[in-house]
């Protein structure tokens, strides 16, 4: 009896020596939009269109009062005030005053007497 044929064995392909440069593409002129652009899609980033109306925050307060621990809070303003208060009877003494420093507080109420430039 013969025996059964066997496919041929592959041949190992031999490993190069020296490193070989991937082929580069070729040059395409720069002109009109960027590949994988959609159309209408606009390239550079833009402001924000938004206006706002005029109004920026000026004083802010700030109040930490975990369940069982105990609260904290701060209020600063853009005018240079800066308080800190700890406990709960001293966090809501500190929060009336924020709010009495709304009307105070030189940056939001006009001076009087003072001449415009």
């Amino acid at each position: 009896m013969t025996a059964p044929s066997r496919p041929p064995l592959k041949s190992i392909t031999p490993t190069p020596t020296t490193p070989h440069a991937a082929p580069q593409p070729v040059d395409t002129p720069a002109v009109g939009e960027p590949k994988g652009v959609a159309e209408g899609v606009p390239i550079a980033v833009r402001p924000d269109p938004q206006q706002g109306d005029g109004r920026y925050p000026v004083a802010w307060l700030h109040i930490c009062a975990p369940r069982g621990a105990v609260p904290t809070a701060t209020s600063k303003c853009l005018c240079g005030r800066d308080r800190s208060a700890v406990g709960k009877a001293r966090v809501l003494a500190l929060i009336a005053d924020h709010e009495a420093h709304r009307d105070e507080c030189p940056l939001r109420t006009p001076q009087k007497g003072r001449t415009a430039a």
